[in-house]
């Protein structure tokens, strides 16, 4: 083999085994991230190579970008991020796959949530442990998969395992809108709660199509002050106090933080158990966990027509940074996704 012919060659390897990514080397705004060209990972024993086509934007990604709040830092970095790629909802194929994948081969159709992974997803390739994801839903697009994971896995485990739901019961959605509460209300749903959606005047026949029974404007009706009560309270984005979820409950009602402030979660935390003493109602505030069985349940309401995504806005790769911003302001009705190719 000539010079020329060797240079050629190792130019294509190194091409071959790069790929773009939106990195951040420090804590910020959204100006901190920007486009870079990284090595492409390599799967190990248990992981999957996949080429990522969308990824769903969350809060998450927001607060490991700002470090906000401060004790992310503890886990993520305490001076810069020690994992500099975001973006933890992925939907794509599967390139390349691990010795001991069982599963999976190369060519299927994939998403999942890579928070307890690193991310990573806001790149042209993603390695992920087999078990960090499933199959896509056959009727879903890539970009309406991306929009999945996080969001649907938390309104899930809120309802079902903290919430304990039980068909009949009355089931309050606060923050019925955004990305883990449009999911809330429709697993409500098919788990056979009666839903009441607490959403803006804009978003309120968005909340009826995903089949709440009532929808309550909150600008001009309070919940906390109707006289209803609730078996079951998910504050998917909780704004109020304390003890305006305590009142809304019923004797044995059960209050589900499921994002907020900082402040109301600290209440939670540190006031939930003695007031669940005192007052025999539940108050628990939680982080949901990515589970493929769990990941796996969501796909199986999907195909059967009980949940759908609600997509929002898309951004090219390009425009990253723009996305989180629409992130930041908290306005988005359903999900954010930033697509990374084209299939």
């Amino acid at each position: 083999m000539n010079p020329t012919t060797l240079n050629h060659t190792a130019t294509t390897f190194q091409r071959d085994n790069r790929m773009k990514a939106i990195v951040y080397t420090q804590y910020g705004s959204p100006d901190v991230l920007h486009q870079a060209e990284v090595p492409k990972p390599i799967p190990r024993e248990n992981e999957v190579l996949i080429k990522v086509y969308a990824v769903g934007l969350n809060a998450a990604d927001w607060r490991m970008m700002r470090a906000d709040p401060f004790f992310v830092r503890f886990f993520a970095g305490m001076l810069k991020p020690k994992n500099q790629i975001l973006g933890a909802d992925i939907a794509g194929t599967v390139e390349a796959v691990g010795s001991n994948v069982k599963r999976l081969q190369p060519g299927d159709a994939v998403y999942g949530d890579l928070s307890g992974d690193g991310m990573g997803g806001l790149a042209e390739y993603v390695c992920a442990p087999e078990e960090s994801i499933a199959p896509k839903p056959m009727p879903l697009s890539f970009k309406e998969a991306a929009t999945v994971p996080m969001a649907a896995m938390a309104a899930l485990q809120g309802l079902r395992d903290h919430g304990q739901i039980q068909s009949g019961q009355k089931v309050l959605i606060h923050g019925a809108s955004g990305g883990v509460g449009s999911f809330a209300v429709q697993i409500a749903k098919a788990l056979g709660g009666i839903v009441t959606a607490v959403c803006s005047t804009s978003k309120m026949d968005q909340a009826r199509l995903l089949g709440a029974d009532h929808v309550l404007d909150y600008t001009k009706e309070d919940f906390a002050q109707n006289g209803e009560t609730y078996d079951l309270i998910l504050a998917a984005n909780g704004d109020r106090s304390l003890s305006d979820y305590l009142g809304a409950l019923t004797p044995t009602g059960r209050y589900i933080m499921a994002g907020g402030s900082m402040k109301q979660m600290f209440q939670a935390i540190l006031l939930g158990s003695l007031k669940s003493k005192k007052d025999g109602k539940t108050i628990k505030d939680f982080t949901a966990k990515p589970k493929q069985a769990d990941l796996n349940f969501i796909t199986e309401l999907i195909e059967a027509g009980k949940i759908k995504p609600i997509l929002d806005k898309q951004y090219p790769f390009s425009e990253t940074p723009d996305a989180m911003r629409y992130l930041d302001q908290g306005h988005a009705k359903g999900k954010i996704i930033v697509t990374v190719s084209e299939t």
